[in-house]
């Protein structure tokens, strides 16, 4: 991945630090620090203004504060071609909904493919951005999440806390930051 970025970008959120970066068409990634895939050192240069970078960072504060339901900053991530398509199919899956891997199986063709799709959210280099969060187990039981399951816990939780009726009001910033520790 290293060899087609242009920058890179580290910012502070509620669940830990996230390095941001991007090739010239859109964000390839957004990983949280010590979460599992997370590509490491990368040669990009630091570039908090590129164009990419800024808007997602702009977004992932407007999310974290409960401002913002879905992303819209251009997106490139690599992939094989499987993993593009679950990773579209999760995009699709709406603010403080849950869906499971049988589900996502069963809308790509493939209802035995369950498996494979987990793999596929478990590759997602696109953490909160493309929401693999809100993929839950057989049952609603919350499995793996590679930034580790206190944060999507936090996560989930953040998305709740903004539905109509909930009675909590959208910045959970201090919540969240005590819930992933």
């Amino acid at each position: 991945m290293n060899e087609r970025l242009i920058a890179q970008h580290r910012i502070d959120t509620p669940l830990g630090g996230m390095l941001l970066a991007a090739p010239p068409a859109g964000v390839a990634g957004a990983w949280f620090e010590g979460q599992a895939h997370h590509p490491g050192v990368l040669s990009a240069p630091h570039d908090a203004a590129q164009r990419w970078l800024a808007q997602a960072a702009l977004e992932l504060q407007q999310y974290f504060s409960g401002l913002r339901r879905q992303f819209d900053v251009a997106l490139d991530p690599r992939g094989t071609e499987f993993q593009q398509r679950v990773w579209a199919l999760l995009r699709n899956i709406p603010w403080g909904a849950r869906n499971g891997y049988g589900s996502l199986a069963t809308a790509l063709g493939k209802p035995q493919a369950a498996r494979a799709v987990g793999a596929a959210v478990g590759r997602n280099p696109l953490s909160v951005i493309v929401p693999c969060h809100r993929v839950v187990g057989h049952g609603g039981e919350l499995t793996g999440y590679a930034g580790g399951l206190p944060r999507k816990e936090a996560l989930l939780a953040l998305e709740a806390a903004g539905l109509p009726g909930s009675g909590i009001e959208p910045d959970q910033g201090a919540t969240l930051q005590a819930r992933a520790a």
